[in-house]
This record gives C-alpha cells, sequence and structure tokens, in this order.
C-alpha cells in the first residue's frame, strides 16, 4: 500500500483531534508515539515524552494487577486492557487503557511494538465511589432495624440475603443455588406459609404475614414471621422480595402462656361447684390468663389485698 502525503495528513489529523489517549510504545515500555491529547493530560511536550519510560504502574498495590494483565500482550489474543492512575497537573487521573500488540505477519509470536488508546474515567471512578458509600449507609441503616431481608425466585432460589439472616442461619455469603426451603422444619406451620407463597407467585398478589420454623446450620430451632410481596413484570411473577422477624422468644412465651391458660382452665374446671374462691385471689374477677399473672406479680397481689 503506498501512503501519499494526503493520506498521511488525513491519518495525522485523525489522530491529534482525538480526545482519547493515543500511544505507542516498544517492547521495552518506551514510548514512541503519543498524541496531542496525551501530551494535555500529562502537562508535557512529544519531545520531552518519546523515549521515555510508558509505565501504567503509579502504585505498588497495583502493580500485580498491571503485570498480569500486561502479560497478555505477548501471547494471543495480544491484547489487556488496564486502569492506570497517573499524576497530571490537575491531579490524579484514572485512565482506561486498551491496548493491543502489533505481531511479525512472519512470526506471529513476535510481538514488534504495542499500541494503546485511553480513556480519562476519574468522574466516573468518582461517581462509583460515590454510589458504593450511598449504598453502604443504607445497607447500615437497613441492617439496623429489626427486619431481615431477602429475595428469592418463582422456583424458591435465592437471590439476595441480607447479611443478618445468613448470620441468624448459619449460612455462607455464597452457598451456591440453594432453595430457601432447605432450612424449613417439618413442622406443619411451615405447610401453611409454603402455600402463602405459592399463591402469591401464582396470583401476583400480596399475601397476610405468616410464621415458619427454621433449623440453622448449627441445628438450632428458630421461628420467624415473613412477609413478603411478589414482584409483577408484564403480568407475570419474576422474584419475590420480603422481609423477617426473628419471633423465637416472643412464640416461646406466647406458648408458654397458652398453656399455663389452658391449664388453669382445666384446673377451674376440676372444682366442685361448693367450693369457694378467696376474695384475695384474683382470679375472682380477672380471667385465666390474668390468674396466671398476678403469680407472679407481688404488686398487684399487694393491691388486691388492700
Amino acid at each position: 500500500m503506498v501512503i501519499t502525503a494526503e493520506t498521511e495528513n488525513f491519518y495525522r489529523d485523525l489522530v491529534e483531534h482525538q480526545q482519547d489517549l493515543i500511544v505507542r510504545f516498544s517492547r521495552e515500555g518506551r514510548l514512541l508515539f503519543v498524541n496531542s491529547a496525551y501530551c494535555d493530560i500529562v502537562g508535557k511536550s512529544k519531545e520531552e515524552l518519546i523515549g521515555s519510560v510508558f509505565m501504567p504502574v503509579t502504585g505498588e498495590r497495583y502493580s500485580d494487577v498491571i503485570a498480569t494483565q500486561m502479560v497478555k500482550l505477548f501471547r494471543p489474543p495480544f491484547s489487556c486492557t488496564v486502569e492506570q492512575w497517573i499524576q497530571t497537573p490537575k491531579g490524579m487521573r484514572c485512565i482506561s487503557w486498551s491496548a493491543k500488540s502489533i505481531v511479525d505477519v512472519e512470526n506471529e509470536k513476535s510481538v514488534l511494538s504495542i499500541v494503546a488508546t485511553g480513556r480519562d474515567i476519574t468522574q466516573i471512578r468518582h461517581e462509583l465511589k460515590g454510589i458504593k458509600k450511598k449504598d453502604e449507609e443504607l445497607m447500615l441503616v437497613v441492617e439496623s432495624g429489626e427486619q431481615m431481608y431477602y429475595s428469592h425466585s418463582p422456583d424458591h432460589v435465592l437471590m439476595y440475603v441480607s447479611p443478618r439472616i445468613r448470620s441468624l442461619l448459619g449460612c455462607s455469603p455464597r452457598p451456591g443455588k440453594r432453595v430457601w426451603t432447605d432450612y424449613l422444619t417439618d413442622n406443619p406451620i411451615n405447610a401453611a406459609g409454603l402455600e402463602r407463597t405459592i399463591r402469591a407467585i401464582t396470583t401476583g398478589r400480596r399475601e397476610p404475614p405468616y410464621r415458619l420454623e427454621m433449623a440453622t446450620g448449627n441445628g438450632d430451632i428458630i421461628r420467624v414471621e415473613v412477609n413478603e410481596i411478589p414482584v409483577v413484570k408484564n403480568g407475570k411473577t419474576i422474584s419475590v422480595v420480603g422481609s423477617m422477624v426473628d419471633v423465637t422468644e416472643r412464640m416461646q412465651v406466647e406458648e408458654g402462656l397458652a398453656e399455663a391458660e389452658f391449664l388453669i382452665k382445666d384446673f377451674k374446671g376440676g372444682k366442685k361447684r361448693t367450693e369457694r374462691v378467696s376474695y384475695a385471689s384474683p382470679a375472682r374477677a380477672k380471667g385465666p390468663l390474668d390468674y396466671f399473672r398476678a403469680l407472679f406479680s407481688r404488686e398487684t397481689r399487694e393491691k388486691e389485698d388492700e
């Protein structure tokens, strides 16, 4: 191919008027060519830059990552993408480089030089850092409440599990594609809860809260109250998101009070009609549940004695 002066001027204008940074460097890492955009960002002339070392590493913590990527330039596919933080007159800037090796036509394994194009992504990096910070703050707020959040697919595969749920159940952050039903015990209350979940997935409508009994990784049994809602798109449920609250202690108290109330009712039902009830007894004008509570309340007994 014969390159005329007109063609050369055309390509020169094309390269020099690019906003992206364009460089060419040797196998040894020395700059062979730089365009005007690269000179502007580093604040140096072409004469100063040509022959200098082009090393896209500005800190020790980046060296291993950069080295791993740059090795790809000397073997198929002879290309790589790296990010470089460089010091400029405007401060530290993050440049995303896309590099491609120029390989010898006769010896395809021989790299002659490397061409790279770079783009300033500092603003994008700052925005991503800000988003990450906001996400962490939001997660802190979410995790500080009583509710613990999760989501699963229509076939019950877990998609998201909050750190507190993982801690409660004793499961790893990435247990693989695991269904949430794996944690259920054989308690009959779980059948009713599963039925509500299936109904919500099928109808796309929210179901009332329900309770489940689950087994943790170390074998402990816990009770949770679940409140969830299906996510519907184009008339089809694509996922289910919800929250759960650990109600193990609450249910233990409720079951204890219910059992006590049953025993008190049974005890009162076995008494003869002629038996008098002491006026000091809290059962005189109260129900069985209040009577049971009064047994443990010295203040209640003293007030009623008065």
